[in-house]
């Protein structure tokens, strides 16, 4: 019936400097970006051009203009990578907000903020 994940949304207080964020300082591309009207940009960007599974960076605070109902708070986010050292050691280099390099049974991980203080974990699974 599903296949994969398509898409999630992460609200964000300014699309432009959440797309600099995902594209400077974690390497991630545009793979869409078109304006929605006068006032929105539909923008999505994900860690390679060939990754299906993309972000899409809204604007919070037209989200919550358009549907007073919606909940804007953050998701739980999981990334991975087949390098957790050097992406640690990349992150810290462009000046990412990033936690303590842990250790677990089932893998090393370690938690980072966007540009708006949300929290993400980027894992690299055994």
């Amino acid at each position: 019936m599903i296949d994969r994940i398509g898409k999630i949304t992460l609200y964000v207080s300014n699309q432009e400097e959440a797309k600099k964020f995902w594209t400077e300082k974690l390497n991630f591309v545009v793979k869409f970006e078109q304006p929605m009207g006068p006032t929105m940009t539909w923008l999505e960007v994900g860690p390679s051009e060939s990754e299906f599974t993309t972000f899409v960076l809204y604007d919070k605070n037209l989200m919550s203009n358009q549907n007073p109902s919606a909940n804007v708070s953050h998701p739980s986010v999981i990334l991975s990578t087949a390098d957790i050292e050097n992406a640690y050691d990349e992150m810290k280099a462009n000046d990412v907000e990033v936690g303590e390099l842990t250790n677990m049974p089932y893998g090393k991980m370690f938690s980072f903020k966007d540009q708006d203080g949300n929290d993400y974990l980027l894992r690299e699974d055994r």
